[in-house]
């Protein structure tokens, strides 16, 4: 194979914790592997915390990646996200227009309007471009109240998405709800693929609680932990989950875990800081070696989907949790991803997302139950880990889509 190259462009990118970063990360891995030059634009700083830098060029598992200054300002307000986006995507329209030998480029929609960036340099550069869809905007901020349905700003999005979907060679969507408002957006049905994203975890990596340092640094042998871990996002809605720690807290046993960021953590410390739910603890996004052990440290684990995001965004939390082999509680609606893969598998249960009182009820159920018909569902969600959502299977079928049609 010549040595052209891939332009994969993403504000976030390993060691950000942020999962797109993480994900893109693993396609430009075995991209690189299978031949190709692909070189990665993204942000300096991190996406979450700005005061973390990272270095401006480094070479990480063969992929070169070019860190771009200005491009993150954190997440305090929707300005400052709104400036560091804007300043990458100019610097990386500008970086990518130089780029040597280049032969298609990837984008995500990290930030939302990177698109914008992949589209400018595919049609100077007149290559092919491949928009991984990880969540849908103006769709999302709309659904949120953000912005109305008919303003300006929204239309002016929407065209610009549907300007990509329509130049695009390839489009994957994470589920069948989000390809379903795709192909509501622009008739691509040939080149639409569904691939739902992979855990970053190995499932063939057990960690038994005896032996977890992250159970032990905290204190939680004997405790029977419900964990919360990833971004708090205002589209996943925690209330239910917040309402049943303050009328659980008088289970001696249990302990809720919330570990991440995001503009939700707000309501969690705020419940900690009332004294009102018991044994409820925050804390920050673990160093990415250290997330198995973390995530192996529950007993079950939370996925929250927000009805009206259905379709809209992803939560890829729950194959972290099934990687490790732990059942999963649903606060969310029959009808979306996560609650399709709880049915099929049987590994969990689903609770409406703003039922405190059936969230109490389904907790105090699975504190209850043997030990030996936990282990069992959760032995059953890791085999469907290495089965039907595994790194090896889900990336290999993804850079496949990658390189199809790529000269």
């Amino acid at each position: 194979m010549s040595r052209r190259t891939l332009l994969l462009i993403s504000q976030v990118y390993v060691p950000d914790p942020a999962s797109v970063g993480q994900h893109m990360a693993d396609a430009a891995g075995e991209l690189a592997r299978r031949g190709w030059r692909v070189r990665v634009l993204c942000s300096a700083r991190g996406y979450e915390d700005p005061g973390r830098r990272y270095p401006p060029r480094e070479r990480l598992d063969g992929v070169d990646v070019r860190r771009l200054p200005l491009s993150s300002f954190g997440k305090r307000s929707m300005a400052a996200r709104l400036l560091g986006a804007l300043c990458f995507l100019a610097q990386a329209t500008v970086r990518g227009l130089f780029t040597r030998d280049l032969a298609a480029v990837l984008v995500t929609t990290s930030p939302p309007m990177a698109s914008v960036a992949g589209l400018a340099v595919a049609m100077l550069r007149r290559v092919p471009v491949k928009y991984w869809v990880m969540d849908l905007n103006p769709d999302q901020m709309v659904a949120l109240g953000r912005v109305g349905p008919r303003s300006l700003a929204a239309r002016a999005f929407d065209a610009l998405n549907r300007r990509i979907l329509d130049r695009a060679g390839d489009v994957v969507a994470l589920d069948r709800f989000m390809a379903e408002r795709l192909l509501r957006k622009c008739d691509l049905r040939p080149r639409l693929t569904i691939l739902p994203p992979w855990p970053h975890q190995d499932p063939s990596v057990e960690i038994p609680h005896g032996e977890n340092p992250f159970r032990r640094e905290h204190g939680l042998e004997g405790r029977f932990v419900v964990m919360y871990s990833g971004n708090h996002a205002l589209s996943m809605p925690l209330d239910a989950l917040l309402g049943a720690a303050e009328r659980l807290a008088d289970e001696a046993r249990l302990a809720f875990l919330f570990i991440g960021g995001g503009e939700g953590k707000r309501a969690v410390e705020g419940l900690i800081a009332g004294g009102r739910g018991g044994d409820v603890r925050s804390l920050p996004y673990e160093p990415l070696p250290r997330v198995p052990y973390s995530l192996s440290a529950a007993d079950l684990h939370v996925v929250v989907v927000g009805e009206p995001l259905v379709g809209i965004v992803h939560p890829c939390k729950i194959y972290g949790a099934m990687a490790v082999g732990r059942p999963i509680l649903l606060l969310g609606p029959e009808e979306c991803p996560v609650a399709e893969i709880l049915r099929k598998h049987e590994i969990g249960w689903r609770v409406p997302a703003h039922d405190v009182a059936n969230a109490e009820r389904t907790i105090r159920g699975i504190l209850a139950m043997p030990p030996a018909d936990l282990a069992a569902m959760g032995r059953r969600a890791r085999a469907a880990a290495l089965s039907s959502y595994s790194k090896r299977v889900l990336c290999t079928r993804f850079c496949d889509v990658v390189e199809r049609g790529v000269a």
